[in-house]
């Protein structure tokens, strides 16, 4: 089976002809099967190679090992079965083999530092992750990204070896194989790391060209490590680069003071908000002031009903909260927005003869809505809000009942 994965012949092959000996159709799709391939299949944490059959796209590359068989996914069926014109997309494989061969240098880097083992390895289109088997800090983190940048400027050279069981025992594994009566496959990096695996990686760390890692985070007891290799690690650059410019450009000052401005910038922004608070909080005294006095009196009572338009129920709470601090107010709000009408129904602690979830519990059903609280507050929500007007008005001529 090893003679039909000629990727592991010449990893850098982008196009080949051969022939085809198979076609299965599952589901609308065709799985079409080679004489040889230089298609990688999904398998180790990589995903499968995509390309062409004969013009026709091959979206997904697939190792069937009962039958020990590699199949290729198209949606069209071909034409012909002999001598096929094949292409690989070159361009996403050599990204899969430098980010793996990144993965690679970077778990030998903090094995061989902080004795962490690699557990979990991800490789996505647009980041890779490995899950270490123990907690890290950023020195530590940032120190194995130094080792791992040093072993790709170092053009240290890569091999994939099928060694014999003799050979096996006597190379520097990291980790041992699993059981198997297969060949396994070892990629070895010379004068650093030697390991079980199935993947695809350039001859040399050199092609790996930068690692940077961008995010880390605890993760089951251990840590999860974002990073990105190659090509992926330039173009964050670049973007990075690009942003910081135009940002510096916007706030008027150069990148190397950047951090100083955004941080006097946020220091006046959060001075202004304190500022705004101050205020706002005395022109709702005098709004209150205002309120309570110009609202109906019912006996040595006062009561307050209004709708507001998409305001924040947060606020209106607040509103309401300091109206019934005076003796024997209740107050009765609605709140009509885009998609749903809100109630706020309030007493004063002395008006002990009205129960405010009671009252909300029959006057929510005019909006179809759903709510609760106790006999001093209640509130809720329904999405009918062409009735909000009418459920105010029937609180509103309840609680004149019972006053």
């Amino acid at each position: 089976m090893i003679l039909q994965k000629k990727y592991y012949e010449n990893l850098y092959e982008k196009e080949f002809t051969t022939s085809i000996i198979n076609t299965v159709e599952k589901e609308g799709q065709y799985h079409v099967v080679l004489d040889e391939t230089y298609f990688y299949p999904e398998g180790g944490g990589q995903p499968s190679d995509t390309g062409t059959i004969d013009s026709i796209p091959v979206i997904f590359v697939y190792e069937d090992e009962t039958q020990e068989t590699i199949y290729h996914v198209l949606e069209k069926k071909p034409n012909k079965l002999k001598r096929v014109t094949c292409s690989i997309d070159w361009n996403r494989r050599y990204d899969h083999m430098q980010q793996h061969l990144g993965q690679h240098l970077l778990s030998a880097s903090i094995f061989e530092l902080f004795n962490g083992v690699t557990v979990g390895f991800h490789l996505s289109e647009h980041y890779c992750t490995i899950d270490i088997d123990k907690a890290m800090n950023e020195t530590g983190i940032l120190e194995a990204e130094k080792a791992v940048n040093q072993s790709i400027l170092d053009s240290r050279k890569v091999q994939g070896l099928f060694p014999t069981y003799t050979e096996l025992k006597k190379l520097p594994l990291r980790k041992m194989p699993p059981q198997t009566t297969g060949q396994i496959r070892i990629v070895q990096i010379e004068g650093i790391d030697a390991t079980p695996c199935c993947g695809t990686h350039p001859h040399s760390t050199l092609e790996v060209q930068l690692m940077k890692i961008t995010k880390w985070e605890k993760y089951k007891g251990g840590t999860r490590i974002e990073f990105l290799c190659g090509s992926r690690a330039i173009r964050d650059y670049a973007f990075k680069h690009e942003t910081i410019k135009k940002t510096a450009q916007f706030l008027s000052c150069n990148e190397n003071t950047l951090l100083e401005r955004t941080n006097q910038l946020l220091e006046e922004l959060r001075q202004s908000n304190a500022d705004r608070r101050s205020l706002q909080a005395q022109v709702t005294d005098y709004e209150v002031k205002d309120i309570f006095t110009s609202a109906e009196s019912v006996g040595d009572n006062k009561i307050i009903k209004s709708i507001f338009n998409n305001a924040e129920m947060k606020q209106i709470n607040s509103l309401a909260s300091k109206l019934v601090s005076f003796p024997r107010v209740i107050v009765l709000f609605g709140i009509k927005s885009e998609d749903k009408a809100q109630l706020l129904f309030m007493r004063s602690e002395e008006l002990t003869t009205i129960s405010m979830k009671t009252l909300l519990r029959d006057a929510i059903t005019l909006v179809d809505g759903k709510g609760g609280g106790s006999d001093l507050s209640a509130q809720g929500g329904g999405k009918n809000k062409g009735n909000l007007d009418s459920a105010i008005e029937y609180a509103y001529r309840q609680v004149k009942q019972v006053l």
